[in-house]
């Protein structure tokens, strides 16, 4: 069952035009463990919709230093103001190098369109992944075989004709 998009003038005639949404489910994109579990709330203010959630669920993140998979527990609680403005919907060109006000820098949607809290919770549960993924704080790395870290000391065998070549020609000097 996929999370519904809540059609926003609806949310006016909502009691205290406020939906709360119960989340117990995949979310569609993101793979995890078990099902995300938590809840969305959304309420209307006029010009602005205000919305919150609680949710929780388990990931297989790969760590950076050992390459070894572990699994972490993603859990959030964000908040975010979202604007409803009319001219929302329009899709206008994007021009690269035009200079951008802190106006363009925030969230919004057409006052009369749908917010969806399914593709709201994906995104914050991805800005959530850490970036630099460790599976302990004192994760030694790859472990070099034996014959791996001799051959570190002494230097890469590759090497040895020319290390030898460098030997012949110093020592003639």
């Amino acid at each position: 069952m996929a999370i519904e998009p809540i059609h926003i003038p609806r949310l006016t005639r909502a009691p205290e035009q406020t939906e709360v949404v119960q989340i117990d489910e995949p979310i569609p994109g993101l793979e995890t463990l078990t099902p995300v579990q938590g809840w969305v709330r959304v309420k209307h203010q006029g010009n602005y919709l205000e919305v919150d959630a609680k949710a929780e669920t388990i990931i297989t993140l790969t760590c950076d230093r050992c390459l070894q998979q572990y699994n972490y527990k993603l859990s959030i609680s964000p908040s975010e103001l979202i604007w409803l403005d009319e001219a929302a919907d329009d899709l206008a060109p994007i021009v690269l190098d035009r200079e951008i006000d802190s106006e363009d820098l925030v969230e919004s949607l057409s006052p009369t369109g749908y917010f969806d809290p399914g593709e709201w919770l994906y995104e914050q549960l991805c800005l959530e992944i850490p970036q630099r993924k460790l599976c302990d704080a004192e994760c030694p790395g790859i472990p070099l075989p034996e014959s791996e870290q001799s051959s570190k000391s002494g230097g890469d065998r590759r090497w040895a004709g020319l290390e030898s070549l460098k030997d012949q020609l110093f020592s003639q000097n």
